[in-house]
């Protein structure tokens, strides 16, 4: 579970300081590193399950308590890759940040992969449906701050209590046995809708021109986020 990542401290000049001409340049930077980080997590998630141990092991992650640990693994890689990109100016660094926090995602996703893939009846149209509509959403919330010019930044506070509440909701599923069902996967895309916007909001109004690495890393975790709970909704229909 991701909380929205935090912006960089305020001692270099932001982008919307920044002539038009940068500002582009910047946008295009970091848009580029967001696809870059999907190819890279699809090949990532192809070569995972091309192993059958570490299926055999992602899968074994999912039962009972073992589903918390891969969960702490998770948010441990998480908060490594967030600090590492944002407090090092090295940008060797910054895309071994990147693509440690991409290889995490693939690996979490192995069960639900695997699972839509060989346990569901249309598994490949599945998959590809649901990238389609994570998509089309990421880009009309991407669209909305740039076209509105709005500071989203006011929704970090609701955010952090909404990972925080899920959070807790998911650890006492684990814990009490129950299923979380279809309008939990619901609320965690209204959620993750948010924390698109407030990541787009702060691409515009927050990062400077170097931090477009750490700018895309917000931008992919809250889109995998989406895509996760997108995924699920189209799982409970199958």
């Amino acid at each position: 579970m991701e909380q929205p990542f935090e912006a960089p401290a305020q001692n270099k000049l932001l982008i919307s300081a920044l002539a038009q001409e940068d500002r582009v340049a910047f946008y295009k930077k970091t848009y580029s590193h967001v696809a870059l980080g999907v190819l890279v997590f699809i090949a990532f998630e192809y070569l995972l399950l091309q192993s059958d141990a570490i299926v055999e092991f992602a899968l074994s992650m999912t039962q009972g308590y073992k589903w918390l640990i891969m969960l702490g693994g998770f948010m441990f890689v998480t908060n490594y890759a967030e600090k590492m990109t944002l407090k090092t100016p090295d940008k060797t660094k910054q895309y071994l940040a990147y693509g440690v926090y991409i290889l995490a995602q693939a690996f979490i996703f192995i069960p639900m992969i695997y699972i839509a893939m060989f346990y569901m009846d249309s598994g490949p149209e599945l998959l590809q449906q649901a990238a389609i509509v994570t998509l089309a959403l990421f880009t009309g919330l991407s669209a909305v701050v740039f076209v509105t010019k709005k500071d989203f930044s006011f929704l970090k506070a609701g955010l952090t209590i909404g990972f925080f509440i899920a959070l807790g909701l998911i650890v006492a599923g684990i814990v009490f046995g129950f299923n979380l069902g279809l309008w939990f996967s619901v609320a965690m895309c209204l959620l993750a809708g948010g924390s698109i916007l407030y990541q787009t909001s702060n691409l515009v109004n927050t990062y400077s021109e170097d931090d477009y690495i750490p700018a895309a890393l917000g931008l992919f975790a809250s889109l995998m986020l989406l895509f996760w709970y997108v995924l699920q909704i189209f799982m409970s229909r199958d």
